[in-house]
């Protein structure tokens, strides 16, 4: 195979941009790190081990997300990652992007890049992109997983070639792929293309642990090995769990790390969709710092890489407390349009 050209790379000026902003962030703990938004419930793919999406959800108005982006920005988010669903299918997609980038946040895109394009790469250049993810699970398709990189290495090649933003491949261990040593291959792929690449550990329906064994644990330890320099070795809290032990943490989701829904409902992560399920118009300092001090039950088996990692600057920060019970009658609100996978 021909080596892609050189890829353009971001910018030094780019990059200290970046890091001015979460630096700003890192040091109030009153304002969230990272931010998930969802523009897009619908996806064009089905894995079976996901429960993010559905087929058939309208993209939500643009004029509604530029809202949201710049109720972000007042709580002084420092990093807002557009995810879905998938992303890309929304018509105003890179506008979406660019409101991020011109109200002061680090942009992210995580999708699976079947969209992708030497032009479409392009047009998220343009918007001013700062970082995207691709998903792939396996080498061919299978029953479990389409985003496979038979399918998608043309699509990496677009990006080697074209994208002025940094790109991460991740894999997921453990989802029940038929060839998990697969995770290692694609790996190996994203290193040659210049790409960083990640390992996420399956979790289940409530983002719980589900412990690796034979040759899913194989795997695991050999990426490890493999991957010692890459940003992956941030995300040390996923040994315990691939011994299937706890994590002794404290949880910021809710304050560091909020995920808004298609609704435009605040949750302490993707899979606790409807807690506490408030409007983001409506979310505040007082929530922020009521969800800092709260104690999440579902923490120490917890495998969402994000909340961790938006967690950790504050590990020594503000003891926290159990979460008051709700008042008969004011229970969490429960979301039930979102696909759960019947072996989640």
């Amino acid at each position: 195979m021909i080596p892609p050209p050189q890829r353009p790379g971001r910018s030094w000026a780019a990059r200290l941009r970046d890091a001015r902003i979460v630096a700003r962030a890192a040091l109030d703990q009153d304002r969230p790190l990272l931010v998930h938004i969802i523009p897009m419930r619908r996806c064009n793919l089905a894995c079976a081990y996901c429960n993010e999406y559905d087929d058939h959800s309208p993209p939500v108005p643009t004029a509604v997300m530029f809202e949201r982006i710049d109720q972000l920005a007042a709580l002084g988010t420092a990093i807002v990652t557009i995810s879905g669903g998938e992303p890309l299918l929304h018509p105003d997609l890179d506008a979406i992007i660019r409101h991020v980038h011109d109200r002061g946040m680090v942009v992210t895109l995580i999708t699976n890049g079947y969209k992708l394009s030497p032009d479409r790469v392009k047009a998220l250049n343009a918007a001013r992109l700062d970082r995207l993810q691709i998903s792939i699970d396996n080498v061919e398709p299978d029953a479990v997983s389409s985003k496979s990189l038979k399918v998608l290495d043309r699509k990496l090649e677009h990006l080697a070639a074209h994208a002025a933003f940094d790109v991460n491949i991740n894999s997921v261990i453990g989802a029940g792929v038929a060839h998990p040593e697969d995770a290692l291959t694609i790996a190996k792929r994203a290193r040659e293309l210049g790409f960083s690449a990640t390992m996420g550990i399956i979790h289940d329906g409530d983002g719980h642990l589900k412990p690796l064994a034979g040759k899913d644990r194989e795997v695991y330890d050999a990426f490890q090995a493999f991957n010692r320099w890459s940003i992956s070795r941030l995300n040390s809290f996923q040994s315990a769990l691939a011994e299937g032990q706890p994590n002794d943490w404290r949880c910021r989701a809710g304050s560091r790390y909020l995920y808004v829904c298609e609704d435009g409902l605040v949750h302490y992560c993707s899979q606790q969709r409807g807690v506490p399920a408030i409007p983001l118009a409506q979310y505040g300092v007082e929530d922020i710092r009521k969800a800092h001090r709260e104690e999440k039950p579902c923490a120490p088996f917890c495998t969402i890489a994000c909340v961790h990692l938006a967690s950790s600057l504050d590990q020594w920060r503000s003891p926290q407390g159990p979460a008051p019970q709700p008042e008969p009658g004011n229970e969490p609100l429960v979301q039930l349009r979102v696909r759960r996978p019947a072996h989640l």
